[in-house]
C-alpha cells in the first residue's frame, strides 16, 4: 500500500502544472473569445502565450517556480495584467476575470479609403488586418512557411495573413519541397465563427427557428445559413472574384515568393468552428500519394489524418481548440498526371489568427531579434 501510494505521488508530482482561467466581458458578462494570453516575467519578456477558446477558457503551462505577469489584451478592450506567484506543485486557477471595453475605441467602423503609411519605431507590432498586407514594406509571415521575412521590417510591422491563406500555405509548404507548385485550385468550408461570435449565435438561433416553425433572424449573412451554403464570404471584385478569393491569389504568392497562379471559391457553411478546403496542386513533376504522406508527417505545423479505409480523415467538427492544420484524403488528380488533391482542416481562429500571430512573435524572440 506504502508503495502504490507512493507511485501515485511521483506521477502526481510528473504531471505539467496548468495556469488556467474564464474570460468575460464586464458589461454584457458574455464569454471572451480570441483573447491573446501572454505570461510574461517581471521584467516583460516573454514566456509563454494562448489564446481563449470559444467559452472564454485558456490554459498555459505553468513554468519553474517564481513571479510572473499574466497579461490579456484584445482588440477593443483595455488591457489587463495580473501578478502571478508560482510554487509547490499545484494548478494556478485564476478564476473568472472581466474585462472592460476602452472607450477610446470606436465601434462599427468599416475602413474603406487607403490606410496612412505606417511606422512603429522602436517596436514591433503584429497587425491582424488586411490593411497592410500587400505592401512591399510589410512582410507578410506564417512562421512555418517564411519566419525569415519577419526580419526585414522597415516600417516595424509584419502583416498576418488571411485565416484561408494560412492554413493553406502551411499545407503547401510541405508539397512544394518535393517539387515546385505552379498552379493551386481551392475551395473552403468556412465556418460561422469566421464571422465572430455573434454569426455563431445567430446561427444556433437560425435552427433552433427553423425546427420550431418560426421566422428566421439573417443578420450577419446575405442568407439564411442553417441547412444551406453560402457561395460568397466578402464583397464581390470587377472580375468575378470575393475579396476573399483574391487574397487567397495575392497572399499565397507574397508568403511563398512564388508565381504559383492559385484559384479560389469561398463558401460559408453552416458549421460552427474550424475552416475546411478542398485542395487541388499541379506540381512540375508528378507527386506520389506516399511521398506526399511522407512530406506531411514531416511538415512543420502539419498533422496526417489519412486512413480512408478506417474513416479517419479531418473534420472541423473534431478539430475545434487544436493548433496545427490537419490533412487526409490525400490521392492522386485523376484529371492531371502532375496533379495531387487532398483536404485540410484547421481551426481559423487559433492556427489562422491570434496562433500566428503568437508564433511570430515566439520566432522573433528565439532568434534574439526582439526582447
Amino acid at each position: 500500500m506504502t508503495l502504490l501510494l507512493a507511485i501515485m505521488a511521483l506521477a502526481a508530482s510528473a504531471q505539467e502544472r496548468k495556469i488556467s482561467g474564464t474570460l468575460t466581458d464586464n458589461d454584457t458578462k458574455e464569454a471572451m473569445e480570441q483573447v491573446t494570453v501572454q505570461l510574461l516575467r517581471t521584467d516583460s519578456a516573454y514566456v509563454a502565450g494562448t489564446v481563449s477558446d470559444m467559452r472564454g477558457s485558456f490554459s498555459l503551462k505553468a513554468p519553474k517556480n517564481g513571479k510572473f505577469l499574466l497579461k490579456l489584451t484584445s482588440v477593443g478592450y483595455k488591457p489587463l495584467v495580473k501578478n502571478i506567484t508560482i510554487s509547490g506543485d499545484r494548478n494556478v486557477n485564476m478564476g473568472n476575470m472581466t474585462m472592460s471595453e476602452d472607450a477610446v475605441m470606436l465601434k462599427g467602423a468599416t475602413v474603406t479609403g487607403q490606410a496612412k503609411k505606417v511606422v512603429v519605431k522602436e517596436d514591433t507590432f503584429v497587425y491582424n488586418s488586411s490593411a497592410f498586407r500587400m505592401d512591399e514594406d510589410v512582410p507578410l509571415v506564417v512562421p512555418e512557411c517564411n519566419a525569415e521575412d519577419a526580419l526585414t521590417r522597415p516600417r516595424g510591422i509584419i502583416a498576418n495573413p488571411n485565416c484561408t491563406t494560412i492554413m493553406m500555405v502551411v499545407a503547401l509548404k510541405a508539397f512544394e519541397k518535393l517539387s515546385h507548385i505552379k498552379r493551386v485550385h481551392v475551395s473552403s468550408y468556412q465556418a460561422a465563427s469566421g464571422a465572430g461570435q455573434a454569426a455563431m449565435d445567430e446561427l444556433y438561433e437560425q435552427y433552433r427557428q427553423v425546427l420550431a416553425g418560426e421566422p428566421v433572424t439573417v443578420k450577419k449573412f446575405a442568407y439564411q445559413l442553417a441547412f444551406n451554403v453560402i457561395p460568397q464570404i466578402d464583397v464581390f471584385q470587377d472580375n468575378g472574384y470575393t475579396k476573399e478569393e483574391m487574397k487567397m491569389y495575392n497572399e499565397t504568392k507574397k508568403i511563398m515568393h512564388s508565381d504559383v497562379e492559385t484559384s479560389a471559391m469561398c463558401v460559408r457553411v453552416p458549421s460552427l468552428r474550424s475552416h475546411s478546403e478542398s485542395i487541388w496542386i499541379e506540381t512540375e513533376r508528378p507527386i506520389s500519394v506516399e511521398e506526399a504522406r511522407e512530406a506531411v508527417k514531416n511538415g512543420e505545423g502539419l498533422v496526417l489524418m489519412d486512413e480512408p479505409e478506417k474513416k479517419e480523415y479531418p473534420m472541423p467538427l473534431f478539430l475545434a481548440g487544436k493548433d496545427d492544420v490537419y490533412v487526409g484524403r490525400i490521392r492522386k488528380d485523376l484529371a492531371n498526371p502532375n496533379g495531387l488533391t487532398f483536404w485540410i482542416v484547421s481551426d481559423q481562429i487559433r492556427k489562422g489568427a491570434a496562433l500566428n500571430a503568437v508564433q511570430i512573435a515566439e520566432y522573433l524572440v528565439k532568434v534574439g531579434n526582439v526582447k
